[in-house]
């Protein structure tokens, strides 16, 4: 499976899914366009029977440096009331997920596992894209930031709701309210990041790891993710009730397991 636009690009390493975003001029950052293909390119691997794990990098040695601020800037030079129509094009209703987020796959939450693969900035709505994976793979030169606090943007991807959850509150509040730049060692410290490899090896260290994940028995492995993100707001018993009803579907393959 080969799939490409002029910013987002899909390939295949057997049953592992990479997808590239491709802006080098701007670190990668997203515009509209691009949030949409990011959006159409992690619905397409979600619906793809052969597909059992995502790697999310960009080229040129960053992996996004967020919002692409120009093309707001574009866009509001062309009508004064561009804020509000932007807002209503993104507003949703949790009924209605999933839809794309402005910069793209950042509402979704698949059946199946995405890792980051970090290199240079993952700063701002980049952060955020991060934050949304499940796991993230940083370069020793690799860094995250909230650098859209000195511009007054705001999270909108999920970094306040996905920060505090992976981190806690402590130090989200920390990075949150200064959006300070934080270097890979800090980063894999606080839980920020799950492997630091060397400059250069992030793309190559998470396509191993999903190599590793893609060859499970996908079944469990799936049923597990998903008791993990659906037991945040229930009480213990209640979670501890729907990790059962997801794991109990896959005790015919614990025993041949076994």
């Amino acid at each position: 499976m080969h799939f490409m636009t002029n910013t987002v690009e899909t390939s295949r390493h057997g049953s592992v899914t990479l997808v590239t975003l491709c802006r080098p001029d701007v670190r990668n950052a997203v515009d509209a366009p691009t949030a949409l293909a990011l959006y159409q390119a992690f619905t397409a691997f979600e619906a793809d029977p052969d597909a059992r794990v995502a790697v999310f990098h960009g080229v040129h040695g960053h992996f996004c440096a967020g919002w692409d601020l120009q093309a707001a800037t574009r866009v509001l030079a062309q009508s004064p009331d561009a804020a509000q129509v932007l807002a209503s094009t993104l507003d949703f209703d949790p009924a209605d997920l999933p839809v794309p987020g402005p910069m793209g796959p950042s509402r979704l939450l698949l059946s199946k596992p995405v890792i980051a693969a970090v290199s240079g900035a993952a700063v701002a709505g980049g952060m955020e894209l991060a934050l949304w994976c499940d796991m993230r793979v940083m370069e020793a030169d690799a860094y995250f930031g909230i650098y859209c606090r000195r511009f007054g943007v705001p999270l909108i991807d999920g970094g306040t709701v996905r920060l505090p959850r992976l981190i806690g509150m402590g130090h989200a509040m920390d990075l949150i309210l200064t959006g300070r730049k934080v270097e890979a060692t800090e980063a894999l410290q606080m839980g920020l990041c799950n492997r630091v490899v060397a400059s250069g090896g992030a793309r190559a260290a998470a396509l191993e790891l999903a190599a590793q994940l893609a060859a499970f028995p996908q079944a469990t492995m799936r049923a597990d993710r998903a008791s993990a993100h659906a037991q945040w707001d229930l009480p213990l018993a209640q979670a501890l009730h729907q990790e059962w009803e997801r794991g109990k579907t896959c005790l015919d393959d614990a025993l041949q397991g076994a």
